[in-house]
């Protein structure tokens, strides 16, 4: 059963470390900052100025690095661009949002594949946000099984994509095209934040935004009037 949700999003405690000041200070490199905690308060703060968390091995210890790309990799939803095999694939299989966040997240941290950053503790910490109502996953089914999917953060009309996974071909692509889907519905400016650009995301739509372009638009994205999330949580749909 799906973990009850609040029917909005739930502010969490303020966290006491100051993301602008790092920001402000980051260094011409991705890896901007290591330490600090994943507290619900934190993770908030982070993405509004643009940083997300991700484990990096530091003097032979794993730390929380703090990350904010100098070329950052978004989708503008108008910008998806659905090739032949895809719409061909999604006519196997159905989508839905927040079904089985925990699942998602546990397929994309499988160690057999490249998620192995994905420590307990960091599926935790997204726990914790999914049931305050800020964390989402957008899962895709094939006859009744999980077949692939991807969570991150919603704040506004921003959608911070944290992870992806697919057990059958296409399935992973089907559940950026289900996000957007869920992303056009809000009522002002959308944007899909996928960390970093790769060749196969390009195919997708996937552009690169400079670190200042992205923290300077992140204001008015964040404040928008975003996806009423509760309203399809519970739905399934095909994508045609």
């Amino acid at each position: 059963m799906p973990t009850p949700l609040a029917p909005r999003p739930i502010e969490p405690p303020p966290t006491g470390w100051s993301f602008r000041r790092l920001i402000a200070q980051a260094p011409p490199s991705d890896l901007i900052g290591v330490g600090g905690d994943l507290e619900p308060g934190t993770l908030l703060a982070a993405y509004r100025e643009g940083v997300f968390p991700m484990g990096v091995d530091l003097d032979d210890e794993h730390v929380i690095g703090w990350w904010s790309p100098t070329e950052r990799g978004v989708l503008r939803p108008a910008n998806l661009h659905v090739s032949r095999s895809l719409r061909r694939s999604a006519r196997t299989m159905q989508l839905s949002v927040d079904a089985d966040f925990a699942g998602v997240v546990a397929g994309c941290a499988d160690p057999q594949r490249s998620g192995a950053w994905i420590t307990p503790e960091i599926a935790a910490a997204y726990q914790r946000l999914h049931e305050l109502g800020w964390a989402h996953s957008i899962e895709v089914w094939r006859e009744g099984e999980l077949a692939g999917g991807l969570y991150g953060v919603a704040v506004g009309g921003l959608f911070a994509g944290e992870s992806k996974f697919h057990r059958v071909t296409d399935a992973s692509k089907l559940a950026l095209a289900g996000l957007v889907d869920v992303m056009r519905s809000g009522a002002g400016p959308a944007l899909i934040d996928v960390q970093w650009r790769t060749d196969h995301l390009a195919t997708l739509g996937i552009e690169v935004m400079s670190r200042p372009d992205y923290l300077a638009a992140l204001p008015v994205l964040i404040t928008a009037p975003g996806p009423d999330w509760a309203a399809w949580r519970g739905r399934r749909w095909a994508r045609r």
